[in-house]
């Protein structure tokens, strides 16, 4: 299908959301409380590396080191009650409804260079949508880097296979045997990755794809149904950033989202959406249809 990039676009939210599900891009660049974000992400970074460059220190650091060291500064970001402050205030930036936009904790996420470390707290995607992990399909994917990136060490979008389905895995995942097990063993795949994730069961084409390059604090949205990989990182630095997803409430109630041309795992990850005015969580009605819903499709 063909993949129109947006850039800083003046599009109201719901017009936007209305886009993203028909698999069209948007980029922004950084806002007040996004930069806020990136230099508190920042702030926690220096603390754990200390007097090490970050983006080099791999090539100073045992991987088994550094390893261990993300695996203590990944939680502490993910769960720091100064995250629930700021994510809020970016969605306001750019323009969601707090009232009805529901968002996961941030996760920071790391891409170091040459294959130094590809597996477990630094996994390094193949290409997947992330509705084959049991996200529905009005979900939006934002994702911010925090340092300088370059087309050598981001993500790749494979848009022709937006409308096309690809063999995979996902009929084999459950995402609440993956929070049992999946998630929590990461920190101990350190050579090699051997947790069962959805993955494609048939050749793909990643050529064309689509790189894109936003400045530290700059926002890429995009469909949780969209595939994309991690692209092998040459460019000789580690690759930081955020990345969170976001649910409109309406969209979840009407069942408004992106086609599900592949899908079939078991579960939802609703559940782990919070309202931006209150942090309450998503109503447990409506996350409970969802996983009767995704049950049926194995039926």
């Amino acid at each position: 299908m063909l993949t129109t990039v947006f850039s800083n676009s003046k599009a109201d939210d719901e017009t936007r959301r209305g886009l993203i599900y028909q698999g069209q891009v948007f980029v922004y660049s950084s806002s007040p409380a996004s930069r806020e974000l990136v230099a508190f992400a920042d702030e926690l970074i220096v603390e754990a590396f200390g007097d090490r460059d970050p983006e080099t220190a791999q090539f100073a650091m045992p991987v088994e080191e550094f390893a261990r060291l993300l695996a203590d500064l990944k939680p502490r970001f993910i769960h720091h009650p100064r995250c629930r402050e700021l994510l809020p205030a970016v969605l306001a930036d750019f323009g969601c409804d707090p009232g009805k936009t529901y968002f996961d904790v941030p996760r920071m996420r790391t891409s170091t260079s040459d294959d130094y470390l590809t597996s477990g707290i630094s996994y390094a995607y193949h290409a997947h949508r992330d509705c084959w992990y049991s996200a529905p399909f009005n979900q939006i994917n934002w994702w911010i880097p925090i340092y300088p990136v370059v087309a050598e060490n981001v993500m790749a979008f494979h848009p022709r296979y937006f409308d096309n389905p690809v063999r995979n895995g996902s009929a084999r995942y459950d995402y609440a045997v993956w929070n049992s097990v999946g998630r929590p063993d990461a920190a101990r795949h350190v050579y090699r990755d051997t947790r069962e994730q959805p993955k494609p069961e048939e050749p793909i084409e990643l050529e064309p794809q689509l790189r894109l390059v936003p400045e530290p604090g700059g926002v890429l949205m995009f469909s949780g149904a969209q595939l994309h990989s991690t692209v092998p990182n040459t460019s000789g630095r580690t690759r930081y950033s955020i990345d969170f997803r976001t649910v409109h409430i309406d969209d979840v109630t009407a069942r408004r989202g992106a086609p599900n041309v592949d899908s079939l795992c078991v579960g939802t990850t609703l559940r782990d959406f919070r309202r931006a005015a209150d942090l309450d969580r998503m109503p447990e009605d409506l996350a409970s249809a969802y996983e009767a819903e995704a049950l049926s499709r194995l039926a």
